[in-house]
């Protein structure tokens, strides 16, 4: 490994990054504690805005299931706090592309190679933990409904999906990187957009079949519903659909899914055996209001436009030789003194060490996207509410909060800094109550 000089970028770069890693390990173990000891200490009686509606025994389910999911929270932080270390600063990901380069040699091949290592390398090392919380903490709870062989069948058919799509887009990608100039970032950007765009018109009709049933939806009663719910909306989709969600678990919902005419209307059929039919109305009802107040587009165009930003920001990066030894790798060093640019033969650790560092940077933006999301989910329910029952809305919450088990009390620094949907009792607040009891108590 380079040593870099001091007060060099490369230094500061290493500094820079480890002071904001101690950072965000630092806040996050603040944050999982607040939400700990904010549910362990209202555990044992039941908010006086849904004493008329939750059980006791359900509450404190919801408790202990949150506080279960905190202890594996706690190790995944730390496990992946630990990994990130180990890729960058320890010097994993510069031992990998050395390795592969004494096996591979240079180019597309070699570079790909990196890509697939890294990703089958760090699935394996998050899997443990990934079979803990399905096979022990869900299954503790009621909630799994995976079998040991459809759970294997699951990863073996998710991994090949993954590498039949994903490794020919990584070889596109990278062959723009190496081939189209300064401007790589922009033609990156146009083929990764395309791409996504793509993907969400396949999805429901090639994807999503290959792991879970889909029938037509066949409750008359719900059909009526929804289809007369859908044309005082003005809203059409392709069809209505039941997905046997219950292979896999006691969790229900209710989604869109597709892109322009391909658009479906999916319910977990664990959804349809929860909630009454005007309940399920009032559930669409709700996503409808997302495409009604143009959150789905406007959270994808906000999504294009900071990818673009993000790759921008990479092709001034990858230029820099300091990029690379600052976190840990060493560029190819002969591509360098022939004078070709720091990306040349550098284009897949580029790629990985700024997914790498993406996400400790982006973390800080946690409370300003979740702020969006929570007001968004807000405006859907409101709107659900003008053209449903909000007393439906908010029976139908409530039921899926119970057989769920999400917590009802909640810290609220953790829900500011994480929670995409608002918390129970203000989402409640705000929607006519199934019953007088929950209004006067809610705010």
């Amino acid at each position: 490994m380079l040593s870099p000089t001091p007060f060099s970028p490369s230094l500061l770069l290493t500094l820079g990054f480890a002071a904001l890693l101690v950072l965000q390990l630092l806040t996050r173990l603040w944050l999982l504690s607040r939400q700990v000891r904010h549910v362990a200490r209202h555990r044992a009686q039941v908010p006086a805005a849904f004493a008329q509606h939750v059980p006791l025994a359900a509450h404190q389910k919801a408790a202990d299931y949150t506080l279960a999911k905190a202890r594996v929270g706690l190790i995944d932080l730390a496990l992946s706090t630990a990994l990130l270390l180990a890729w960058t600063l320890l010097g994993g990901l510069d031992a990998l592309h050395q390795q592969l380069l004494q096996w591979l040699g240079q180019g597309l091949h070699q570079q790909l190679a990196l890509l697939a290592a890294f990703t089958l390398i760090s699935g394996l090392a998050g899997l443990p933990l990934s079979l803990y919380q399905t096979f022990v903490v869900e299954q503790r709870f009621g909630f799994n409904k995976l079998t040991p062989r459809l759970w294997l069948a699951d990863l073996v058919k998710s991994t090949l999906v993954g590498a039949v799509i994903g490794l020919p887009l990584a070889a596109l990608i990278l062959w723009l990187m190496a081939s189209s100039g300064a401007l790589w970032w922009l033609w990156a950007w146009i083929v990764w957009a395309g791409f996504n765009l793509l993907l969400m018109w396949l999805y429901p009709s090639v994807i999503a079949p290959l792991f879970n049933r889909f029938e037509p939806l066949k409750d008359e009663a719900i059909q009526q519903r929804v289809t007369a719910l859908m044309q005082r909306c003005g809203f059409s989709a392709k069809g209505l659909f039941v997905m046997d969600g219950s292979r896999r678990s006691a969790h229900a919902n209710a989604y869109f899914t597709g892109f322009g005419s391909a658009k479906r209307v999916v319910f977990y059929d664990t959804l349809l055996k929860q909630l009454a039919p005007n309940e399920v109305e009032a559930v669409l009802a709700h996503e409808l209001g997302h495409f009604k107040h143009r959150h789905i587009t406007k959270r994808l165009v906000g999504l294009f436009a900071m990818s673009l930003a993000a790759l921008a920001l990479l092709g001034w990066l990858s230029q820099q030789p300091w990029f690379y030894t600052g976190l840990g790798v060493r560029p190819s060093l002969d591509m360098l003194l022939s004078g070709a640019s720091a990306l040349a033969g550098n284009e897949a650790v580029a790629l990985l060490l700024f997914m790498l560092v993406v996400p400790v940077l982006s973390f800080f933006l946690a409370p300003l996207m979740s702020y969006f999301s929570r007001r968004d989910e807000f405006q859907a329910d409101a709107y659900a509410a003008a053209q449903a029952e909000g007393g439906a809305l908010a029976s139908a919450l409530l039921t899926l909060y119970e057989d769920n088990a999400s917590t009802l009390t909640p810290d609220p620094t953790y829900v500011a800094f994480y929670y995409s949907h608002p918390p129970a009792i203000e989402r409640l607040a705000r929607l006519p109550a199934p019953a007088p009891a929950l209004a006067p108590n809610a705010s």
